[in-house]
């Protein structure tokens, strides 16, 4: 970050700066939320004090995770500000290794001729490659540079092992609404914002806060958005009162919230999740609420069928088996007519499975049938179940003895399934919603029939999968 980006804001250059740029703390105790993390003998307290400069116990590197807008830059730039060390930046996304290496050994000669320490901050380090990382391992482990890195990625899958190891990482939460308004009082008023020749309402206030939906930057882009269509020439007259934003200002500059939703990043994972859960809940509300958001972000309506068949079987199952079809069918229609209108189909796709009675017994009995499989307990095809085609097989005993299940009364004889190891084993166990409540009975009486105990074998009503 630029030196004279805490210049003075009568300079003239500076109004014409962004009103994000020029509202801009300057220290860590003007910064607006994040308190989380700047508590009183937090890392980046620690670390923006000057006597943090040669000691031993400040970090060496922070990793800021968090989403856009929240604070990351300004963060790393006071903490080099304050603690009175150089600050070098440098965005991953225009910056290669030599750029790296010139700043890491201008870093290491201002520490042996001046004593001066120095931190890096780099932008979006998730877009650095493995070997633009590895490049500034020496340099941290010696302390030849303070390293700061900027991310809106999950560091645990975009930066390296070893550089992760040697650092702190602190997350960075979307601001709060109030944190929001504060912002946008102090833009109102302050004379490095609008110096109060702009006033807004209290509704204005509040659409801006949902319109940015907890990003600093875009709360007050927005406001100067709205500040710039109320100061035309006709504000401008002698005597003229203060333009007043209003909710429909508002609306004129701003058509849709922005929704935030990184389709590689962790949003795209928590929004799916959401949404996977809510449907599982029978909260039908909340899952049309995350179908909208991964919508509005341009996710592939594809993706979001699939998640929906594969919640139709998961979750719903047997008790009501109808649901997969109507999901399979709906993903069938949404590849044929695409968006807008697969809106509606995965609406209606969303709904039946929100609202169907719920079973997860199927999916149970598969990983139960999965878990012996792979621990061994397989057993040889009974006999009177293997296929005869040749006379020596028939030799051999196959087919033997097998009682054609269409002969026997109710089409269930009394025959051996399972492989020896495993009879008596059950995998399938239907709860008592929806239509499992009817199969329970149906399948304890069959199961007592193959066994050969029709008349021992006690009658379920029905139990949870």
């Amino acid at each position: 970050m630029p030196e004279d980006l805490f210049s003075s804001a009568d300079a003239p250059e500076e109004v014409t700066r962004p009103l994000a740029v020029r509202m801009r703390p300057t220290t860590l105790d003007d910064v607006v939320g994040q308190r989380h993390i700047l508590t009183e003998g937090s890392p980046l307290r620690r670390l923006a004090s000057p006597a943090s400069r040669g000691s031993l116990t400040a970090p060496s590197s922070i990793i800021l995770f968090g989403p856009p807008g929240v604070g990351k830059t300004t963060i790393a730039t006071i903490v080099a500000h304050q603690s009175g060390r150089i600050f070098e930046e440098l965005s991953a996304v225009t910056s290669g290794v030599k750029d790296v290496r010139d700043v890491l050994r201008r870093a290491h000669e201002n520490l042996v001729t001046q004593g001066r320490e120095t931190v890096l901050f780099i932008d979006e380090v998730h877009r650095f490659s493995k070997s633009q990382q590895d490049a500034l391992l020496p340099s941290v482990e010696n302390r030849d540079v303070t390293f700061i890195g900027a991310t809106t990625e999950n560091p645990s899958f975009s930066v390296i092992s070893p550089l992760l190891s040697r650092s702190v990482v602190v997350k960075l939460e979307p601001l709060e609404p109030d944190d929001l308004k504060t912002l946008i009082t102090r833009a109102l008023h302050d004379k490095r914002g609008l110096a109060d020749e702009i006033k807004a309402t209290d509704a204005a206030i509040d659409e801006i806060i949902r319109m940015a939906g907890g990003d600093a930057r875009k709360t007050l882009t927005i406001l100067e958005a709205a500040a710039g269509a109320l100061t035309g020439d006709k504000h401008r007259r002698k005597g003229a009162r203060r333009p007043t934003i209003t909710p429909d200002v508002i609306s004129q500059i701003m058509d849709t919230a922005t929704v935030r939703y990184d389709k590689n990043g962790d949003d795209h994972y928590d929004v799916a999740s959401a949404f996977i859960k809510s449907m599982r809940g029978s909260d039908v509300d909340a899952a049309l609420h995350y179908l909208a958001r991964m919508l509005r972000a341009g996710e592939d309506p594809r993706f979001i069928a699939r998640r929906i068949m594969i919640a139709s079987a998961e979750e719903v199952g047997m008790a009501a088996p109808q649901i997969l079809q109507t999901t399979v069918a709906a993903a069938q229609a949404v590849a044929m007519i695409g968006m807008p209108e697969a809106r509606i189909i995965l609406s209606e796709a969303v709904i039946a499975v929100a609202t169907a009675p719920k079973s997860n017994a199927s999916y149970n009995a598969i990983n139960a049938a999965l878990a012996d499989v792979d621990a061994g307990l397989i057993g040889q095809v009974p006999l009177h179940l293997r296929n005869a085609p040749t006379k020596l097989m028939k030799q051999w005993g196959n087919h033997e003895g097998y009682q054609y299940a269409h002969d026997a009364p109710g089409a269930v004889a009394t025959q051996q399934y399972m492989p020896d190891e495993l009879v008596g084993r059950e995998y399938y166990h239907p709860n008592d919603r929806g239509y499992e409540h009817e199969i329970g009975p149906r399948l304890d009486r069959i199961r007592r029939i193959l066994h050969g105990d029709d008349e021992q074998r006690p009658e379920r009503t029905g139990e949870a999968g």
